[in-house]
């Protein structure tokens, strides 16, 4: 079967990636409310900014999802594999700046379980396209991708893309508890 091994890489690392940041939206508010010495996002703001540009990125999958489909009934898939690893590199927080854009900026005004049912929304819908888009059905459209130049992306692609943008935000967050644990007096 085409793109079986790209398909459970994405399904993967959408399940572990989510389920990781659920956990987060257990912890106690003080430690979620926490700004960081760099002056950067708190914990809670962090996770509504993953909500809405995972909106914003899933947008894009939705609507391409059903021309991928209608491709499928009349354009032949090759038995091959995607390539993931030139995405990689949005996992990582170190890796390059990433300039937001203004609609991607929490508010920090959503309740916490407001953004943690919107994620989980989230995941559970990507999870649902990838399964519409088995048997390399999302290798047939491509879209341009403009951060990092990464050009035209093929949906697999998109919806790693969207996992791993939350896994950067993950090691982020990941570091903010350290900075907290640190500073706490003993």
């Amino acid at each position: 079967m085409p793109y079986q091994q790209t398909i459970q890489q994405v399904r993967e690392t959408l399940i572990s990636t989510f389920d990781a940041l659920d956990t987060w939206f257990d912890q106690p508010a003080d430690i979620r409310a926490y700004k960081p010495n760099d002056g950067g996002w708190c914990i809670d703001e962090i996770l509504e900014h993953i909500t809405l540009t995972s909106h914003f990125l899933m947008l894009v999958i939705s609507s391409n999802t059903q021309k991928a489909i209608k491709r499928a009934a009349v354009q032949p898939i090759e038995n091959d594999e995607g390539d993931l690893s030139r995405i990689e590199p949005v996992a990582d927080p170190d890796a390059f700046a990433w300039i937001r854009p203004e609609h991607m900026q929490p508010t920090g005004t959503k309740p916490s379980d407001e953004v943690r049912r919107l994620m989980r929304d989230q995941q559970r819908e990507c999870l649902e396209i990838l399964e519409t888009l088995n048997n390399g059905v999302g290798s047939l459209v491509t879209v341009r991708m403009s951060v990092q130049n990464l050009g035209k992306i093929d949906l697999y692609q998109w919806l790693y893309f969207l996992a791993l943008h939350a896994q950067r935000h993950h090691i982020e967050i990941e570091r903010i508890s350290q900075e907290w644990n640190s500073s706490k007096p003993n």
